[in-house]
């Protein structure tokens, strides 16, 4: 398997499990009849747009969809969809930010917007994520060459995700400790494992 898909693989797993706590504390809440904890909602939002949104979406649009596109025009309407799909998602994980901040600033009359939001973009994701993996990621296995995974591989080991287990930047080294910090162990998220690991 190319060294690219396994990154995809493994930062898709990653944000699934922000994802999966982010539900998971804002269920907690409310079967507690308490306001959940926001700062750790807005860390990990914060971190769903900074690493997904920016980095892992603007890798896969401008290096592998333009090699797969050159390669095959089997792939045209699927990274058309795939593309729009980015653009979506990166608007609407901002509106699910500002929703909560509405929830924080108004309390509980903006508890329902902020889950509804919240859940689209949840769901949205996993279904854009089982779109890349069983569509988009078999093709480009099939069609990139050697040299097509040769480039990819280096550029997609840059920046790499530390929830997907690498040691964080430090410039993000503080974000990482913070959610690490904030959010329960059993919900998934724990200590980088050693870089390459």
């Amino acid at each position: 398997m190319p060294k690219t898909v396994d990154i995809i693989r493994q930062e898709h797993a990653a944000l699934a499990a922000m994802l999966r706590s982010i539900l998971l504390l804002l269920s907690q809440s409310r079967r507690e009849h308490t306001l959940p904890d926001f700062g750790a909602l807005r860390a990990m939002l914060f971190y769903v747009d900074e690493f997904p949104e920016q980095r892992h979406h603007r890798k896969e649009s401008e290096l592998l969809f333009p090699k797969l596109r050159a390669r095959t025009p089997l792939s045209r309407d699927l990274l058309d969809e795939l593309d729009h799909q980015h653009a979506r998602s990166e608007r609407a994980v901002r509106d699910v930010e500002h929703a909560l901040l509405g929830f924080e600033m108004m309390g509980e009359a903006r508890r329902g917007p902020f889950e509804r939001a919240v859940q689209w973009y949840v769901d949205h994701y996993r279904a854009h994520m089982a779109l890349e993996e069983q569509q988009m990621l078999p093709l480009a296995e099939r069609v990139l060459t050697a040299a097509d995974w040769a480039e990819l591989d280096e550029a997609f080991s840059e920046n790499r995700d530390p929830f997907a287990g690498h040691e964080p930047s430090p410039d993000y080294a503080a974000l990482y400790t913070r959610i690490v910090n904030l959010v329960p162990a059993p919900i998934g998220l724990g200590p980088p494992m050693a870089a390459g690991g």
